[in-house]
């Protein structure tokens, strides 16, 4: 009696850690293939180049490399001396425009006062309204030319777009600068977040909203966020266009097939956090508290072998042999 309760015992055991193993094994699968997480994750944020306006030598510096500036403040000055010239002569111009305007705008006050086509010619009239529309667009045109020059000088004093750090500055007076070449990047502070690239397969398992755990490699501190946004699409690098316009797809093997990782955006819960990251560090991401979802969608068996690579009999001269796609 005493060896069957024995048995039992060990019998018992045995399942027990059988049953516990299994539990294990299906954790393990279930964390490693299924669950939300990922590390291929990496902190983003917008950089907005900067680049002048007007061309020039450069005057002044005024911030230095990764230095935190807020919107509208000046980063650097261009040499003004040729602006300000240029303003000078638009001014004298316009001035001359006035002049000649005002002398049309007379003739056309005291040819008007006449009795047309008895003592002033209808030609004589017509060449007077003439005179006074051309020296009308000319004084317009010059008042342009001045708006121009005084905003020439304000954009010689390049200022931040947008709050946030000034980084690879390498800029330094006496360099001659061309408009629209960028010559700093400024990062944008208020957009700092991380972006999560999971597998398309565990994409079922994310839904906005969904709370995220976040880890910074070299970091020990836990970061909260939420779920914001999850990418619309992905490149196909499958496919291009061939010679003929048509679609040019590459061959894959059907053995195994690599799942496509989306971008999933994270926007972290405090800024007092996102403050204190460094755009491209690498962050282990983790969705928790999302239960599986089919999202509306009928669940459908995985395709078999046999009907996974559509094997078929080709008949040949040489004989029967399979065939398989």
């Amino acid at each position: 009696m005493k060896a069957v309760v024995n048995s039992l015992r060990r019998f018992a055991l045995t399942g027990l850690i059988v049953l516990v193993a299994l539990w294990a094994g299906y954790k393990l699968w279930d964390y490693y293939f299924d669950a939300p997480w990922t590390r291929d994750g990496h902190v983003r944020a917008d950089v907005v180049p900067v680049a002048p306006d007007v061309s020039g030598f450069v005057s002044e510096v005024l911030v230095r490399d990764n230095q935190q500036v807020q919107k509208g403040d000046v980063l650097f000055r261009i040499d003004r001396a040729r602006y300000e010239i240029a303003l000078k002569q638009a001014e004298a111009v316009q001035e001359g425009k006035r002049a000649t305007l005002d002398n049309a705008n007379a003739d056309l006050k005291r040819y008007s006062a006449l009795t047309p086509g008895v003592v002033v010619s209808t030609q004589r009239m017509d060449q007077v309204v003439a005179i006074q529309g051309s020296a009308q667009a000319a004084y317009d045109q010059a008042v342009a030319d001045v708006a121009l020059a005084k905003l020439n000088i304000d954009r010689s004093e390049v200022r931040a777009s947008v709050s946030g750090i000034v980084t690879n500055n390498e800029l330094r007076p006496g360099a001659y600068l061309t408009p629209g070449k960028g010559v700093m990047a400024l990062l944008d502070t208020d957009t700092l977040h991380v972006q999560g690239y999971f597998e398309e397969t565990k994409l079922q398992r994310i839904h906005v909203g969904d709370p995220v755990k976040v880890w910074l490699m070299g970091s020990r501190y836990l970061l909260q966020g939420k779920v914001e946004s999850v990418a619309a699409g992905i490149e196909d690098r499958d496919r291009s266009n061939g010679s003929t316009l048509l679609a040019n797809v590459n061959p894959t093997f059907n053995w195994v097939r690599l799942a496509q990782r989306v971008p999933v955006r994270i926007a972290l819960d405090r800024a007092a956090e996102r403050d204190e990251l460094v755009a491209g560090a690498t962050a282990t991401v983790e969705v928790v508290g999302s239960p599986p979802s089919s999202g509306g969608r009928v669940a459908q068996d995985r395709p078999t072998a046999s009907r996974h690579f559509g094997c078929r009999t080709v008949r040949t001269s040489f004989g029967s042999s399979p065939s398989c796609s």
